[in-house]
């Protein structure tokens, strides 16, 4: 991709996204993501229903009248996308490859968040930690960020979302909201970070998947190679037998995953690349509320 390619495929998306999030996601995301807490805003004459804990005596005792303190919600918040740049992630059968999927769905959220007032920051991740972009707020940083998911090339292969965990843990002191964007075909046993991290901070699974990888199509002998192991093997997917058997084994991973999500309490949702993600990602809001 060349210069003037990459501009153009940059600006595309910014367009796109910043569309998504002005108008589908502004609300939606203020709704289902809060803020730190409450910080005192005022206060004002006592009303019938305040709460008496919320009386501010001094203010009390100088107009010998009761006053009450008033709160509002601080929306400032760290939001760190920890992406997955794995081998797994350059496949793609539809009109997009899942890496392509995961940039538009980073970008989305990065706009919405600087709506809100939101630093954002960055861990793009295979088997280590490949590239960290510390938080920060503005539209000339999610440009930069744009620009690093569609040029950037990891060093790994696989993937070890343990890793990416372990560096938000090490990274953020403060607690933040995660987007965790990855196919999530990960071999290692990563639950426990999971939870450790989830404790700390609030993560949220965004899954991104091509139909193929559930549902082998009928199309006779094939060449397939597994991308982060590099190994190739010719398969009859005219079979019946080997279609269940990939069927099965999709089946089994989702369970696992699943499983890892219940038990660590994280939200998560799937998107397929050949659908449209703005649905997946509305449906996540909204059972966040």
């Amino acid at each position: 991709m060349d210069t003037s390619e990459l501009l153009k495929r940059v600006r595309q998306i910014e367009i796109k996204t910043k569309i998504l999030s002005n108008n589908i996601f502004a609300g939606e995301y203020h709704s289902a993501f809060k803020g730190r807490g409450m910080s005192f805003s005022e206060v004002r004459e006592y009303q019938p229903g305040d709460d008496v804990r919320d009386i501010d005596w001094n203010v009390t005792a100088r107009f010998n009248h009761p006053y009450v303190k008033v709160y509002e919600e601080e929306r400032e918040m760290t939001v760190m996308l920890l992406i997955d740049v794995s081998s797994s992630l350059s496949f793609g059968t539809a009109k997009s490859f899942q890496r392509d999927v995961a940039t538009e769905i980073a970008a989305t959220l990065a706009f919405s968040a600087i709506q809100n007032n939101d630093k954002i920051g960055v861990i793009l991740f295979s088997d280590k930690v490949e590239k960290y972009i510390p938080p920060k707020k503005g539209k000339k940083h999610i440009l930069y960020i744009i620009h690093e998911l569609l040029v950037f090339q990891p060093e790994g292969n696989k993937t070890d979302i343990q890793v990416a965990l372990e560096f938000l843990m090490n990274t953020q002191r403060k607690r933040c909201t995660s987007f965790l964007i990855s196919d999530f075909i990960d071999y290692h046993d990563y639950l426990q970070p999971m939870v450790v991290a989830n404790r700390k901070h609030d993560v949220v699974a965004i899954q991104v998947y091509d139909r193929f990888m559930s549902e082998l199509p009928n199309v006779g002998l094939i060449k397939v190679c597994d991308a982060e192991t590099g190994h190739e093997q010719y398969i009859d997917s005219s079979s019946k037998k080997v279609r269940e058997a990939h069927r099965r084994n999709w089946s089994m991973l989702q369970a696992s995953l699943m499983t890892i999500m219940t038990k660590s309490q994280v939200d998560m949702v799937s998107v397929r690349t050949d659908e449209d993600y703005v649905k997946a990602l509305i449906n996540l809001f909204s059972k966040r509320k």
